[in-house]
């Protein structure tokens, strides 16, 4: 769009809609993390599981980082686009918090 009325395009609910799905994602990690740590701290308590527990902490802290600087960005008047190093992050915080949690519930 580049009309006179680029300049005052109204987003409309777009940026609270998926500010809102970052906010469900992030409560889904936080549930998945918790559980995990549950559940190491439920079993036998060996080094594995308390590594495994220590990692899945610092993957659930790092995407709420992520989360949190996408969703300040999405708080603004006109939201940037979704930086490509903050999607990569995103998904490799979401793959690794899945694979550690598996690895310490099995």
């Amino acid at each position: 769009m580049s009309g006179p009325g680029a300049a005052s395009r109204d987003a409309g609910l777009q940026p609270e809609r998926t500010r809102l799905a970052w906010r469900r994602t992030t409560l889904a990690c936080s549930v998945a993390a918790v559980l995990a740590v549950r559940q190491a701290l439920h079993g036998s308590g060996s080094p594995l599981r308390v590594a495994g527990t220590a990692v899945i902490a610092l993957i659930w802290l790092a995407f709420l980082g992520v989360a949190h600087v996408r969703m300040r960005q999405l708080a603004t008047a006109r939201p940037p686009a979704l930086a490509p190093q903050v999607a990569l992050g995103a998904v490799l915080c979401t793959v690794a918090l899945a694979l550690f949690a598996m690895t310490v519930i099995f």
